[in-house]
């Protein structure tokens, strides 16, 4: 892509990531941006109120699995450029329910395709060889990680959890495209978003919203699980330069360095609370006191540690936050907006434990 303003459809835009990504797009670029979201249970057009009224914008409600609606958002709008998160996402809920993921990250990300390929086929010459296809992945395809070592883009797939397997299998679908068909496609994975906007169900939201109620802290295993965390902004610019300049067939490494056990980080946000809300209740002297833990997850990654050095020596991109800037910035936005975090989950999360079902369980 060159930098002409062009028009880029952003599916699972009003999702944590994909509303971080417009806003990054309306607010540092001239682009047009076409948002489709079906509107799951974790999306929520209210983190765009900001951008909502910009004449370089527009929301259509579409599933991506509906392929006539699809072709009709292509043939409508005519984009030089998609960036597709639309997906289910949590890993305990895909223990509980891995029908939806497989729907949604596999039909979805083929009917898009399809969707995509018809529409390039019938551009341009001159279009055809600027339009990307660009899918938005996770570290968790390349499954668990030792004790050293990082994962690269040529790290084998190895999932664990119906979550990774269907992002995993959407990946291969992706890179079959560009194979067999010729779609020009780039692919990235990512290692764990944090920052404002995320659904309660994931840990950092979770942990800051319970400690301030004075309920448990729920640690899995002992909490001695590693990850690589990201801040969402940082993600954003990464997402952008990559449609951009990204090379066609390519795949992206993006992460923050910033390894952390998970009973770090919550120690971390126990800290930072402690110095924001210092009004406890009576009981503890420390946010911390109320960490308990809990059997761990099913499959449950011991570690993830993503190396972006291809992204930062070929593109340029760096992450700007590091993870103590980024979770204050966090943690303060979340205390700021107890009522969108009431709104985001009224009626579909109540701070429970997921993922202690068998897919058996959801079948009967």
């Amino acid at each position: 892509m060159d930098d002409k303003a062009k028009t880029i459809l952003v599916t699972g835009g009003a999702g944590f990531i994909g509303s971080a990504v417009i806003r990054y797009l309306l607010d540092n670029t001239k682009n047009k941006v076409i948002n489709v979201d079906k509107l799951t249970y974790a999306g929520n057009l209210e983190s765009l109120n900001s951008i909502e009224d910009a004449s370089n914008y527009l929301f259509k409600k579409v599933d991506i699995c509906n392929r006539s609606e699809m072709d009709a958002i292509f043939e409508r709008y005519e984009p030089d450029a998609v960036m597709h998160l639309a997906a289910e996402t949590h890993v305990d809920r895909s223990i509980d329910g891995p029908s939806a993921f497989i729907q949604s990250n596999i039909i979805g990300t083929y009917t898009l395709l399809e969707a995509a390929l018809k529409y390039w086929r019938s551009l341009s010459d001159e279009k055809k060889s600027t339009f990307r296809f660009h899918h938005i992945s996770t570290d968790e395809v390349y499954g668990d990680l030792g004790e050293m070592g990082l994962f690269t883009e040529q790290t084998p797939y190895a999932p664990s959890s119906p979550y990774s397997a269907s992002k995993a299998s959407s990946d291969h679908l992706v890179r079959s495209w560009y194979r067999t068909y010729g779609l020009p496609v780039v692919i990235t994975n990512c290692s764990n978003n944090y920052g404002q906007f995320q659904f309660p169900e994931k840990l950092i939201p979770l942990m800051i919203l319970n400690a301030i109620n004075g309920k448990k802290l729920p640690i899995y295993g002992e909490g001695t699980q590693v990850r690589d965390w990201l801040h969402v902004d940082d993600h954003a610019r990464a997402l952008y330069c990559v449609i951009q300049i990204g090379v066609v067939g390519q795949t992206y490494n993006i992460g923050g360095h910033n390894e952390m056990k998970n009973i770090d980080v919550v120690r971390k946000i126990c800290s930072i609370l402690d110095e924001f809300r210092p009004n406890k209740p009576d009981s503890i002297k420390s946010y911390f006191d109320l960490v308990s833990f809990v059997d761990d997850r099913p499959g449950h990654d011991v570690r993830y540690a993503i190396d972006a050095s291809k992204i930062e020596s070929d593109l340029g991109w760096t992450p700007l936050e590091t993870f103590e800037s980024g979770l204050r910035k966090t943690v303060e936005w979340y205390l700021n907006n107890l009522d969108w975090c009431e709104r985001a989950v009224k009626g579909s999360y109540e701070g429970e434990r997921l993922g202690l079902k068998s897919s058996l369980e959801e079948q009967s």
